[in-house]
């Protein structure tokens, strides 16, 4: 009798284990729906190893991850999953990446080693190079990416690798109304051909758009709703009079009637950077925890629902957060330290829905069938043991 006690109070644990796991698995499941892009910067000194990094990702269910290099670690972490990577060529390498041969050597040494069994499916050679004011920097930029693309042709990954380049959103001189969208004057002589080189290697052209950085400098003007994706009265096109009830989309539409001022129509363009800081300086108005996770829970409802802009609904805006964890090695005012989604402790800095998928509690959905049949056979063992101990 007591073992078949000892067997019944063994078998109840079990089976609240496995409707515990159940209920994980369920909420795995919901989460599969929400895939997204996200900046994985690496400017700390406290970060996870990758390996953890690649769980914490799992758990998100992201499904694309920008790079600002081609850290071996990082592409070894992620191999044999369905990830796809964009790695980066830094701004220090442009001048040498103007050399065909140099640029076929980086990649092979940076790229092709990790290709067979890790998703790299671009580069962006240069980041917010415009922003420079170093005349060289910016004449190097178009030569890179030609010759970065050229030693992909001759390595026979043209089809498999793109590359484009991201910029600041103070590329334009003009943003408002989204119709008026035009880039600034002094770099139109660079913008005009990169954009040609875009439309004859079909690669998409990468803005970083905050909306924070508008509010922050007016916010008396921007109204918070208006930048956050809540409620709001929104803006009407006087040209176009397509609306607008956030500024993320007016800002996209911006760059896309600049492109076609230039005489281009069939350039995509993604958002490689977008995101809000949950902490700042105390003339970062704006940077809190709340309105942080406003933001960014609402981009992911906006990436669940595959959203196009008032000009281009039919094209879902491509976007990639800024950024993965706080990094606490970043100059510049408190804000660039904080725009994280987790501590490094793997912590999130606030709830967006994803805080409870932690890289030590997740379990991937096929691990999650092999605990589950695990717990099957025990329990079957169990019922075994209570009918042989009653006989």
């Amino acid at each position: 009798m007591a073992n078949i006690r000892s067997a019944i109070t063994d078998l109840s644990l079990f089976l609240r284990v496995l409707l515990l796991l159940l209920s994980v698995s369920e909420c795995f499941v919901l989460i599969q729906g929400v895939g997204f892009g996200i900046n994985y910067g690496q400017i700390a000194n406290n970060l996870p190893s990758p390996s953890r990094v690649a769980l914490l990702m799992q758990s998100m269910n992201v499904s694309r991850i920008k790079l600002y290099d081609a850290d071996p670690n990082v592409l070894l972490a992620f191999a044999n999953s369905n990830v796809e990577f964009v790695v980066g060529l830094g701004n220090e390498y442009l001048q040498s990446m103007r050399d065909p041969a140099k640029a076929q050597t980086w990649i092979q040494q940076h790229l092709q080693p990790y290709l067979s069994r890790t998703k790299i499916t671009c580069i962006t050679v240069g980041n917010e190079v415009f922003d420079s004011k170093d005349a060289q920097l910016i004449s190097s930029l178009l030569p890179a990416m030609q010759s970065v693309h050229d030693a992909l042709v001759n390595l026979g990954l043209d089809q498999q690798v793109s590359v484009t380049s991201a910029h600041s959103y103070k590329i334009l001189s003009k943003s408002y109304p989204p119709s008026s969208g035009t880039f600034r004057q002094d770099l139109i002589q660079y913008i005009q051909p990169i954009l040609s080189f875009h439309a004859q290697i079909k690669s998409p052209f990468l803005i970083n758009a905050y909306p924070f950085f508008a509010y922050k400098d007016n916010p008396n003007e921007v109204p918070l709703n208006y930048v956050l994706f809540q409620p709001n009265p929104g803006v009407t096109d006087p040209n176009t009079k397509l609306h607008y009830d956030n500024m993320l989309f007016a800002q996209i539409d911006a760059v896309y009637y600049a492109i076609k001022a230039l005489g281009f129509s069939d350039i995509e363009v993604r958002i490689s950077e977008t995101g809000w800081p949950s902490k700042g300086d105390p003339d970062e108005i704006g940077a809190t925890p709340e309105n942080a996770g406003i933001y960014n829970a609402n981009l992911v409802k906006i990436m669940e629902q595959k959203q196009g802009t008032p000009a281009n609904p039919s094209v879902p805006i491509d976007i990639y957060v800024f950024a993965l964890f706080n990094e606490n090695l970043k100059p510049g005012p408190t804000s660039e330290r904080n725009y994280g989604l987790y501590y490094p402790d793997g912590t999130p800095v606030y709830n967006i829905g994803l805080q409870g998928y932690l890289p030590e509690m997740i379990i991937s959905s096929k691990s999650n069938v092999l605990s589950v049949n695990f717990l099957v056979y025990l329990i079957v063992g169990l019922v075994y043991i209570g009918e042989t101990s009653r006989s």
